[in-house]
């Protein structure tokens, strides 16, 4: 759907006017809640080519609002949710598009839209402890991970029923039909991402309706938690997906964490995809410094397939890329520090490097091999006039002998405004 500035304002604040005048219950008004996002995005990606186009670069004003009803009283609670996605064009040319933070036009896919939009709705009940949520999703679970890495956010269309009756269980049930790609306003059928040296095959179909999920986590106790979860694109892919995670407390603001992630995948009938996934993350707190180090496998005939635009529960996912290529070995240094520990809150910074190889490139090629540098500078201001302002400053740069080579700057202004 498309949405322009009245029409979204004209939809949303019009379903606020019905929550609030309709008869309810008083938990169903009192427990409501509404906010507004603002989002600056600025971002510039060079190519590092001398042919075509050489760099993309373009600005946006993004407003997300969020608004979320309480349940109604009785054995079972009935509510509702909407989410309203408005992204606003402040600087874009035909030889600098393609960020990913705006919508191409229909009729000039070379030209980004003045702006694009969306709005949606969810129905949700609540029975004890479990709840069920049918419209708009935003689900990050292991098999299924939207993308809020652009101006707006990735959403998804279906039924998410989500149970936690049992202390220390979650068991999460659902099925999507649609995406809402971040750059988009139209709902469309799931594909799996096949960039890079991935080399998935399809056959007549290339994009489903059904992606099914289903999993449970559970933490044995405050430390350690496992988890289990089945994905499936009907007819392309499916996987299973397990993890671990246990932190180890080692003394005064001391810790030592063992992220285990490992992934089955292979394919349902009109794709090739058979890939095996192993990551491991290790990361040691030190008062305000944390150092990690990861590593990454890739088995199979295939990369790691997973729905088209979103996030994937791989450890080295990173700015650009995820590592997730034919056969792929990659290894990872980072380190993050909180400012807060010299006394400035809201003040943090994250660095790492990556390096992959061993990548299938084809018979009488050499492997490939990728790496990666990435640093994050962050602040969010605590108090006064200004609380809630965020800054973040992100780059990257990237080198490949089979993919593009690439240097990255984002700059993103954001504010959050509690409305109700």
């Amino acid at each position: 759907m498309r949405l322009h500035h009245k029409s979204l304002c004209h939809i949303l604040c019009g379903g606020a006017v019905v929550i609030a005048t309709s008869p309810a219950s008083a938990a169903f008004i009192e427990d409501s809640k509404a906010a507004v996002e603002l989002r600056n995005f600025y971002m510039n990606r060079d190519f590092r080519s001398g042919t075509g186009q050489s760099k993309a670069e373009e600005w946006a004003q993004g407003f997300i609002l969020k608004m979320e009803s309480g349940y109604t009283e009785g054995p079972i609670g009935f509510g509702v949710d909407a989410i309203g996605l408005l992204g606003v064009k402040l600087d874009s040319s035909p030889d600098r598009v393609g960020t990913g933070i705006l919508q191409s036009d229909r009729d000039a896919p070379n030209r980004a839209q003045d702006d694009y939009g969306s709005a949606g709705v969810t129905a949700k009940a609540k029975l004890s402890a479990t709840t069920l949520h049918v419209g708009t999703l935003q689900p990050i679970l292991p098999v299924v991970m939207r993308n809020d890495s652009r101006l707006l956010p990735q959403t998804y269309r279906g039924a998410w029923l989500q149970s936690k009756e049992i202390d220390g269980l979650t068991l999460d049930l659902g099925k999507l039909d649609r995406v809402n790609q971040r750059n988009s306003s139209d709902n469309e059928e799931m594909t799996a991402f096949n960039s890079g040296r991935r080399n998935i095959q399809f056959g007549s179909q290339t994009s489903s309706d059904e992606f099914l999920f289903a999993g449970a986590r559970y933490a044995w106790s405050p430390e350690l938690s496992t988890s289990y979860f089945y994905g499936g694109l009907d007819s392309i892919y499916k996987e299973h997906n397990f993890g671990l995670v246990h932190v180890l407390p080692l003394g005064d603001k001391q810790s030592f964490k063992t992220d285990l992630r490992y992934v089955h995948q292979t394919d349902d009938g009109g794709s090739n995809v058979d890939a095996d996934a192993f990551g491991a993350m290790f990361t040691y707190k030190l008062g305000g410094h944390a150092f990690g180090a990861g590593y990454q496998q890739l088995n199979g005939d295939t990369g790691f397939a997973y729905i088209a635009g979103s996030d994937n529960s791989l450890v080295n996912l990173v700015q650009i890329n995820d590592f997730g290529n034919e056969d792929e070995r990659s290894w990872q240094v980072r380190y993050d520090y909180d400012f807060a520990a010299m006394g400035i809150p809201g003040l943090s910074l994250m660095t790492r490097y990556l390096s992959g190889d061993n990548v299938d490139r084809g018979t009488g090629a050499s492997e490939g091999k990728t790496w990666e540098r990435n640093t994050d500078l962050a602040y969010v201001f605590q108090s006064g006039p200004l609380k809630n302002l965020g800054l973040r400053l992100r780059n990257a740069t990237t080198r490949s002998n089979f993919g593009s080579d690439l240097d990255e700057n984002r700059f993103i202004v954001s504010y959050s405004l509690p409305l109700w």
